[in-house]
């Protein structure tokens, strides 16, 4: 096994996804498929319950991924620390953020910075908002890119951009003939909704509070894509954002809401004492310089 086979170990345990892991980590999926053959031929045994298309990280793969992070951290520790010498642009950086955003917010930065610093490394993580913010609570994020700005004092954000929020609906639902409306006018409908430790989640649920209504959420998911395929289908209504990346499903239309909290602010936050390596802080910078806060879906 290699350093970069056990990074791309990481990101395929965190996305349980074959094709999403290596979208993220831009290699082809076979190749990402017999490195995971090889990673659990050396160690006698599968990582992972197959499920169809999908994968499960099973009890020794979470055992794997434990001791595979605490290593990979001491690599990048030391790499920093020979990079400060050398490079300030060099040196790996650990950045954790919601699944959501590793289909086209994080593939843009890290290309775009990767222009000026062709010789940075990611370490990437990806989970719920509650679980990234708690990676840069407990160190093992240098930074994270999450939503809605972390309620942590020793943690500091800066806003990146906006993203409008629209409320689906299944494409012959009364609704979807309406050019807008409040989230207010879809009081009586049946939600789909992540669940609460999810960043969307926790910022719909202040949409609704400050529209004053208590939605009825039918179905919780841990994943936008699958609440866009249930919506779909008909088993109800979500407040979603806009996929830059993704044709929306056969089914399901979109519709904007007007209501002023119905946008999810994006940021980038790193603990205020914490001291920052060379390579985190210049990424920092880069992505604060790129901030579009005002830009809306």
């Amino acid at each position: 096994m290699n350093v970069a086979e056990l990074r791309w170990f990481l990101v395929l345990a965190d996305t349980e996804h074959v094709t999403d892991a290596a979208a993220m980590l831009h290699i082809a999926q076979p190749t990402l498929s017999r490195a995971l053959h090889r990673l659990e031929k050396e160690l006698g045994t599968p990582l992972f319950d197959r499920d169809h298309h999908r994968l499960r990280l099973n009890p020794r793969g979470e055992v794997f991924r434990h001791h595979v992070r605490r290593a990979l951290q001491e690599i990048a520790t030391a790499e920093d620390r020979i990079a400060a010498l050398l490079d300030p642009h060099q040196g790996t950086i650990s950045l954790a953020f919601p699944h959501s955003f590793g289909r086209w917010l994080i593939p843009e930065l890290i290309s775009a910075y990767r222009e000026q610093a062709p010789t940075a490394q990611f370490l990437l993580h990806s989970d719920a908002a509650d679980a990234v913010v708690q990676s840069l609570r407990d160190g093992q994020s240098d930074l994270i890119i999450t939503s809605p700005e972390p309620a942590d004092p020793d943690l500091s954000w800066h806003p990146l951009r906006e993203e409008r929020l629209w409320l689906a609906v299944p494409a012959a639902h009364p609704l979807a003939a309406r050019k807008e409306l409040a989230v207010s006018d879809a009081a009586s409908e049946q939600f789909i909704a992540l669940r609460t430790e999810f960043g969307l989640r926790q910022t719909t649920d202040l949409l609704f509070s400050r529209a004053g209504i208590t939605p009825t959420i039918a179905l919780e998911a841990t994943e936008i894509a699958t609440i866009r395929g249930l919506v779909a289908s008909g088993l109800g209504v979500a407040v979603l954002p806009r996929d830059p990346d993704t044709t929306e499903p056969a089914g399901l239309a979109l519709i904007p809401l007007t209501d002023p909290a119905a946008h999810r602010t994006i940021g980038i936050a790193w603990h205020r004492t914490r001291r920052t390596t060379p390579a985190a802080r210049n990424f920092r910078i880069f992505t604060k310089e790129r901030a579009e806060p005002g830009r809306s879906g």
